[in-house]
């Protein structure tokens, strides 16, 4: 089994994150939270193993010394590489946590930014200082529980003029946003056609590229806001014939995109 993994800021827990300065056989002391949560909660013991990242590739292998005092030494270290075709999630904020269950879903099959949209049939208000930290511990545990060196990409909430100009934005880097619609007429079909020239593109240049996925809320996405996405250049598809949940849609069209990239 892939021992546990957690996750250390290293700009306030003070843990050495540099690859090239870190060696096997160094010994650290466990941050205070770490500790609590490895050593406390889950009981790891002395000879046990766990994994240390700071969300940004670094990834410790490292064994516990000491349980009483929080020390481990280091038996492996490295730095794992970003995906260059990157997967965004632009999760429209909606009722009874469906959002939150999203991106949870969406940060264990391997989303890496999470966009909140504050969408015109969203009921959820977004509250900054609130909402952020909540969706930030969100993506914290989904991160350590799938064992990812890297965590998703938390954005500032946007609204749907901020949608618009990520769309924009696309058309000009040679981005790609697919907005999922059940009145559409293109298919998911088509966007993967798409997804693969992207790819080779990507491939043949080596410049980073992104694919976002737009969901809407519970009560879908208004008929403005698609035609401002469509004239703002986004590929506007059907998902497939069953109406799927706010918390549902994102992580299937993503499960499948990242299958189209050779993820899974």
């Amino acid at each position: 089994m892939t021992n546990a993994m957690f996750l250390f800021d290293p700009a306030s827990d003070g843990v050495p994150v540099n690859a090239d300065e870190l060696h096997t056989g160094w010994t650290l002391t466990l941050p205070a939270d770490v500790k609590r949560h490895a050593l406390k909660s889950m009981r790891i013991g002395v000879g046990e193993e766990l994994q240390l990242s700071d969300g940004r590739g670094l990834r410790i292998e490292a064994e516990v010394d000491d349980a009483d005092n929080g020390v481990v030494h280091v038996k492996s270290v490295g730095r794992e590489p970003a995906p260059v075709t990157r997967l965004a999630l632009i999760q429209a904020l909606a009722k009874q946590g469906r959002d939150e269950e999203a991106i949870d879903a969406s940060t264990q099959i391997g989303v890496d930014e999470v966009i909140p949209w504050q969408a015109d049939r969203s009921i959820v208000k977004w509250k900054d200082g609130k909402t952020d930290r909540k969706w930030g511990a969100v993506l914290d545990a989904a991160t350590e529980q799938s064992r990812r060196s890297w965590r998703p990409e938390l954005a500032d909430c946007v609204n749907t003029k901020g949608v618009v100009a990520i769309c924009r934005r696309a058309c000009v880097h040679g981005d790609m946003v697919v907005v999922l619609h059940q009145d559409a007429n293109e298919t998911w079909d088509g966007v993967e056609r798409a997804v693969r020239e992207l790819a080779d593109r990507t491939l043949d240049d080596g410049r980073a590229r992104t694919i976002h996925v737009v969901v809407g809320p519970e009560g879908g996405i208004s008929d403005d806001e698609i035609a401002a996405f469509k004239a703002a250049g986004a590929y506007v598809c059907v998902l497939g014939r069953n109406i799927l949940r706010a918390a549902t849609a994102g992580p299937v069209a993503l499960t499948l995109l990242a299958r189209a990239l050779g993820r899974f």
